[in-house]
């Protein structure tokens, strides 16, 4: 995109925004974002986690939130998902139990940026690390195939929740950019 996707405008406000209004509606916990540097956006009462060095993409992201987390899960939400809803995410939570989590699939790929991991697959992830192999897609078959993860089908209708914002054309010919 050429720029910091969490302050894209679309549909009037920037992603960070989209995506804070949509977990606050859920009443967690407490609600962390993961980077490799401080967002400038980011509200007081959000917590600040910088990703695991050196940089692995989401994995590290991952890896060192659930190393911060005050509570049994971690619901993960990536900023350029703003098609998710609020129904979507409830449906995902009553799915978890203690030392599992919920993997949404659209066919055979799995959504790891819109799913629900337990506190316990922070082993796993530092492993996973500590590979060669830093596809969340990896890690996330191992997580299922472990138990650690249950596979949640996507129903055809609900794929739309998961379209990311990676190129300029994705926003739409009247979204302005900040």
């Amino acid at each position: 995109m050429g720029q910091d996707k969490a302050a894209i405008i679309f549909r009037g406000k920037p992603l960070w925004q989209t995506q804070l209004d949509l977990l606050r509606s859920l009443e967690p916990q407490e609600i962390l974002v993961s980077a490799q540097a401080d967002p400038t956006w980011r509200p007081l009462d959000v917590r600040f986690v910088p990703d695991n060095s050196p940089s692995r993409g989401p994995l590290g992201g991952l890896c060192a939130s659930l190393a911060e987390i005050r509570s049994s899960h971690l619901i993960v939400l990536a900023i350029d998902m703003p098609f998710m809803n609020e129904k979507f995410l409830r449906s995902l939570s009553h799915n978890i139990q203690p030392g599992c989590g919920a993997l949404p699939m659209i066919e055979n790929r799995a959504e790891p940026l819109a799913a629900i991991y337990p506190v316990q697959v922070h082993p796993d992830l530092v492993a996973a690390l500590s590979g060669t192999d830093f596809s969340l897609q990896a890690v996330t078959t191992k997580l299922v195939a472990a138990g650690k993860l249950k596979v949640i089908h996507v129903a055809n209708e609900e794929e739309i929740f998961f379209r990311n914002l990676n190129e300029p054309a994705d926003l739409g010919e009247s979204i302005g950019h900040r």
